[in-house]
């Protein structure tokens, strides 16, 4: 090779919940960001995940970067074949007219799935792979709750997943993948992939990589990496809230020519995860009670209302915990409970309203009829927003939310921040932003199993992770798999 190296990036990221009963399309992504061609190189400015932290590690290079397309929908449901076609596209188009590539960097999930198709990565893999020429290598970035299938391992093309739940190392994850990318059109290094998996799925509120049992197979995976056994070695409790088949566990392992190696490092790593399975069933909290503890309790209790969490997928408008509040008088206690509510058409009623105007909504479940119906509420509002705040806790920290229309509806003591779109609930943002502060409240309910630890931990008097409904319930045995290659735990006795 004469020459800087010229390497393509591109990105087109979403995590599926086919439980969920609306679709992914064109304006899901738009709604947070469709960047496009030059668009890729400055977009991202400084926040901390994959496509930065490729390009952060071939600009110190000196490669000529080739930018293609750069799309994020966060989770939701399955993806429109006709939109998802129009996205991949957009990378494979740009791939053609590039002219000679050296190679090729991805940011993908792992876990979209199609309307009409179960491996979404494994099929945009496949179609980079035709639209430039044999041989060139790919390189690509995976989320850790990724479907890793066989499909993905495809000739001249490596992965890696992050090595963090919550996760905090999305820019790293993006570093190795570039470096591996330059150590491999330099030939100091022959990337060589192999995959084990075991029939389990994992809930995400117990499968953080730096607690017990995860953090066990974990430190497995990087002593196989210092002591210079693999490259890399990537595990994959997967999305469980995808209904497709060979759902399960995954052990991916990359190493330095040598198949063998990789194959038999990653069956110890999947039969480690395999032995350790009954005790990743995680400890729920029922919904009351955790309410409960919060109001009788000093300092901020942090409820995960895991079950209705948008990073995994639900439309976050189920009415369960509003619901329950009152029931219980949360919002006559004489203490503060937060928590948020995606409705568009109510916030952008509470708008017309203007703030210290006196509204009734019929709030939630309007992206999911099917698990409930609106409740219908009376308060003040408070505050209005358009929903966009910079992000700095860690995680996506640099990166713009974008909640949409936003307003705080306050009912007595309890304040409801009543958004447009459903995002991630990872940042302390999504509450400082609108004039909530988490501190002062006895009760913060946020909509995620698992990452929200990492910006509310450090205000959080306690932690409890309630029992709540919806298509991202912790506990995966209370929905109705069909598609699932069986037998699968927990789902049956193995």
């Amino acid at each position: 090779m004469s020459g800087p190296p010229r390497i393509a990036v591109g990105m087109l990221w979403q995590e599926t919940n086919t439980f969920v009963p609306f679709a992914t399309t064109l304006e899901t992504f738009r709604a947070q960001y469709v960047w496009q061609g030059a668009e890729l190189l400055t977009k991202f400015g400084g926040g901390r995940i994959e496509v930065p932290g490729f390009l952060a590690v071939l600009r110190d290079a000196g490669a000529e970067i080739v930018p293609t397309l750069a799309a994020f929908a966060a989770s939701g449901g399955p993806v429109r074949r006709s939109d998802f076609d129009e996205l991949v596209d957009g990378i494979t188009d740009r791939l053609r007219q590039a002219g000679p590539l050296h190679g090729v960097l991805l940011a993908l999930h792992g876990a979209m799935v199609v309307e009409d198709a179960a491996d979404a990565e494994g099929e945009i893999i496949a179609r980079v792979r035709a639209a430039i020429a044999p041989g060139t290598p790919v390189g690509v970035a995976l989320d850790l709750h990724g479907h890793i299938t066989p499909r993905m391992l495809q000739p001249d093309t490596f992965l890696i997943g992050y090595r963090e739940y919550p996760h905090i190392d999305m820019f790293e994850t993006g570093e190795r993948v570039a470096r591996l990318m330059l150590d491999r059109l330099a030939g100091r290094r022959r990337p060589t992939m192999a995959l084990a998996k075991a029939p389990m799925i994992v809930s995400p509120v117990n499968a953080r990589t730096a607690e017990p049992p995860l953090s066990e197979i974990i430190a497995a995976a990087r002593q196989m990496e210092a002591s210079g056994r693999v490259l890399h070695a990537s595990l994959f409790p997967v999305q469980p809230w995808i209904d497709v088949p060979d759902l399960g566990f995954a052990a991916l392992v990359c190493t330095d020519g040598d198949a063998a190696a990789a194959q038999a490092a990653a069956d110890e790593l999947a039969a480690q995860a395999w032995a350790a399975r009954t005790r990743f069933i995680p400890e729920l909290t029922p919904l009351d009670e955790a309410i409960r503890i919060g109001l009788a309790s000093d300092g901020t209790t942090v409820i995960a209302d895991a079950g209705d969490a948008p990073s995994s997928g639900a439309a976050a408008d189920n009415t369960a915990v509003l619901a329950a509040l009152l029931r219980l008088g949360a919002d006559r206690a004489g203490r503060l409970s937060y928590l948020a509510l995606c409705d568009a058409e109510a916030a952008a009623m509470a708008a017309r309203a203007g703030v210290g105007s006196t509204v009734t909504l019929a709030l939630g479940h309007k992206l999911s009829p099917r698990d409930g119906a609106p409740l219908v509420v009376t308060g003040q509002v408070r505050t209005l927003s358009d929903g966009t705040f910079m992000q700095y806790d860690a995680g996506a920290n640099g990166m713009l939310a974008q909640y949409g229309l936003t307003a705080v509806l306050a009912v007595n003591d309890l304040r409801i921040a009543i958004r447009s779109l459903p995002s991630m609930e990872w940042d302390t943002g999504m509450f400082y932003s609108v004039g909530l502060d988490p501190r002062r409240a006895a009760l913060v309910f946020v909509k995620s199993p698992s990452h929200f630890r990492t910006a509310f931990a450090p205000l959080a008097a306690r932690i409890l992770v309630a029992a709540t409904p919806g298509p991202a319930c912790p506990d995966m045995r209370q929905l109705r798999f069909t598609h699932v290659t069986r037998p699968l735990y927990p789902l049956d006795d193995m």
